[in-house]
């Protein structure tokens, strides 16, 4: 399955104004209906130098492919990482799993 990714800032800010948010241990997922599966990874500089933080987008975007299975098919999705002292794959595949239980988004 494929997803496409949220790049405008316009799309972004309407989905912090209008969505509605799934916490987990590791993450926080501000999400919406949308006609198709759109995702985007915010990390803030609370994380660290550009290096850290490129590699926590890179974990965090592996993970929500390797559930993509599991995910609403008919969403937009910010993912935010929560401030750690380690990230690792398994913890954001199972903060993903917990959000998409969390979240009322219907498949298609």
């Amino acid at each position: 399955m494929k997803y496409a990714r949220l790049k405008k800032n316009t799309d972004i800010q309407r989905l912090f104004k209008k969505g509605k948010k799934a916490y987990s241990g590791e993450l926080t997922a501000v999400y919406s209906p949308s006609a198709e599966l759109k995702m985007a990874v915010i990390v803030s500089k609370k994380h660290g130098k550009a290096v850290k933080r490129n590699r926590i987008k890179r974990l965090v975007r592996q993970a929500f492919y390797n559930t993509l299975e599991k995910c609403p098919v008919s969403c937009a999705i910010i993912l935010m990482p929560r401030v750690a002292e380690e990230y690792s794959l398994a913890k954001f595949e199972s903060a993903l799993k917990t959000c998409y239980r969390k979240m009322q988004c219907t498949r298609a």
